[in-house]
């Protein structure tokens, strides 16, 4: 057993997310130019590659590649393998996200889908097959 002798001073209210990417142009069109996170910049990686660093609220989302591009494909379901499945990002516009997502050729997991009275998500894969969910509360 594990005793915890201090607690994580989180200094960000958020946390900042690192993907892998198999195409770099293709996840920037789907996070960058179809959902309109603002590109922060772009700088060289330690052991090569490029990451290019996306503003969605106060996170940052990393994509990162790499030449040779890795071929591990993901995907699937979220209960499909173990391991970081899917994140979420709340909106205010979720019907109209998840249209423009299947619009773009994405795939839609879940369509939109109230969970509770006031609680409503969809699930689109990204380029790479990773899961997206977006969660509109109201």
């Amino acid at each position: 057993m594990v005793t915890i002798m201090t607690k994580a001073q989180v200094t960000k209210d958020s946390i900042d997310l690192g993907i892998v990417v198999c195409n770099i142009e293709n996840s920037l069109a789907f996070y960058r130019d179809l959902l309109g996170f603002e590109l922060q910049g772009t700088m060289p990686m330690p052991g090569g590659g490029m990451m290019h660093r996306l503003l969605c609220g106060t996170t940052t989302i990393k994509l990162v590649s790499t030449d040779p591009s890795p071929t591990h494909p993901v995907g699937g379901p979220i209960t499909a393998a173990c391991g970081y499945r899917y994140f979420t990002i709340s909106v205010s516009n979720l019907e109209e996200v998840t249209q423009a997502c299947k619009e773009a050729g994405r795939t839609v997991q879940v369509p939109p889908t109230a969970l509770r009275p006031g609680i409503t998500i969809s699930i689109v894969e990204d380029p790479d097959g990773n899961l997206v969910e977006f969660l509109q509360i109201g």
